[in-house]
């Protein structure tokens, strides 16, 4: 690697899974907005579905998401499922009328410490309220530590047809350095148990960055999860963020690989994954040449959303539990996080919101060239402005702000053509910086680059 790359490796930059991010949502944005937006929404477009577990049977020291341990105890799981059928409730009846729905996303925390007639609850809700479409995709993320062939008859039973495993990595020494012993045996028993439900469509993510992880492991792992075909690989560089996830602290931050060594294993496990017949997604996503997402970056019509890279073509995702976010036409919603707070509010019949952020200004057309980016590597400033009627000047500081990645071979401009090299790849969430003008509203930490 260059030296003019090297500087990049540990910026801290945002992931750009929205626009305005996370942190710049506010409390300004509150129920009666989330409930206004609801009822805004098109009852001829679809809409997506994002239902939140945050539970856990065990603990991984590397996790940042909002989730709660709760072992063998399924009193609090139970809990929760009766108060996320009432905000089901609470959702359809803001909407202005019955809609249907393209995707479903389970995720957590580990949605599977459902039991099976729990699940079976809540999607029969979702079909009693909503018009679940045929061709729908159904998706669950399971931990395989927890998995087995009654969970995936469940899940067969009740139309879902994609589920997602965290690999993250198998050598036994990084799997006991962040607590998630699950041996490749395991996982393997897990995807056949889906195979023998009826559910061929698996997605695995790994991560990069991880402690005593070398780029050698990273590539056995890459190995071995090639051979059980899966659909989708994504590739995640590890973020120690301890003052935010405290169970980081577990993690000895000596033993994290390096911001060089990150690169290696990051580069290296994406030729393996493309050699190994993954076509490349976006940033750090890898399908199958018959999955609908490498469809989608054929056709050009991959997006990125809260989920990563998706071919979800719906104009709104409502999330519903607690810490969720939706997306509306209008902006972005988040549920209150505690789980306390949020059956509290659902259980008053009120919508659990916490904060958000409405679009203003200039965040469309910012949104759509930083997703334009982070999926295609490529944006086209004059036909944006075209197509939303806007004067070409809206990009101009961001267009300056290029000049010296593109000078280091981070990007090449045509004009008002915003184009990606290879060499640019990893760092397309840099170049993706340029565009975000709430960059320099305040510092902000993030994940680092690369």
């Amino acid at each position: 690697m260059t030296q003019e790359l090297a500087k990049y490796l540990t910026l801290s930059v945002p992931r750009y899974t929205s626009y305005p991010t996370a942190p710049h949502f506010h409390t300004g944005v509150d129920a009666d907005t989330h409930r206004d937006w609801l009822a805004a929404l098109d009852p001829a477009a679809p809409v997506s579905l994002y239902l939140h577990v945050p539970f856990c049977r065990q603990i991984c020291w590397y996790c940042g998401c909002n989730m709660k341990l709760v072992g063998r105890r399924d009193g609090p799981v139970r809990d929760y499922v009766d108060v996320l059928l009432a905000e089901v409730a609470l959702v359809a009846d803001a909407l202005a009328g019955r809609m249907k729905v393209s995707h479903i996303h389970w995720g957590g925390g580990t949605p599977t410490v459902l039991a099976g007639d729990d699940l079976a609850k809540v999607m029969a809700l979702i079909h009693r309220r909503f018009d679940v479409l045929a061709d729908a995709e159904i998706a669950v993320e399971c931990d395989p530590r927890s998995f087995d062939r009654p969970k995936a008859h469940w899940l067969g039973a009740l139309g879902f047809n994609r589920a997602s495993f965290g690999v993250q990595e198998f050598d036994h020494k990084v799997q006991a350095s962040i607590n998630r012993i699950q041996p490749f045996e395991m996982v393997a028993e897990a995807v056949d148990a889906l195979a023998a439900a009826g559910i061929e469509r698996v997605n695995f993510d790994l991560i990069y960055g991880l402690p005593h992880q070398t780029a050698e492991m990273l590539l056995k792992t890459v190995e071995q999860c090639l051979m059980l075909a899966p659909s989708r690989i994504a590739l995640f560089g590890y973020a120690h963020v301890p003052w935010v996830a405290k169970r980081q602290r577990m993690i000895a931050a000596d033993a994290l690989p390096g911001a060089a060594e990150r690169f290696e294993q990051a580069a290296k496990a994406a030729e393996a994954l493309v050699a190994g017949g993954m076509v490349a997604v976006g940033m750090d996503h890898f399908a199958a040449p018959d999955d609908s997402l490498a469809a989608a970056v054929r056709s050009g019509t991959l997006r990125r959303n809260f989920q990563g890279y998706t071919n979800d073509g719906a104009g709104a995702l409502i999330g519903i539990g607690a810490t969720s976010i939706s997306r509306t036409p209008a902006g972005y919603v988040q549920n209150i996080a505690e789980t306390g707070a949020w059956a509290e509010a659902v259980t008053a019949g009120c919508l659990p919101t916490a904060k958000g952020v409405a679009f203003a200004g200039e965040d469309i057309i910012r949104g759509r060239a930083i997703e334009a980016l982070m999926c295609f590597g490529t944006v086209d400033v004059a036909a944006l402005s075209r197509e939303f009627g806007a004067p070409a000047s809206w990009a101009d500081e961001a267009l300056a702000a290029l000049a010296p990645l593109e000078a280091d071979g981070l990007v090449t401009r045509s004009g008002p053509m915003v184009t990606v090299t290879e060499a640019g790849r990893p760092f397309v969430r840099v170049v993706a910086a340029a565009f975000d003008a709430y960059a320099a509203a305040g510092a902000r930490r993030h994940s680092v680059a690369v």
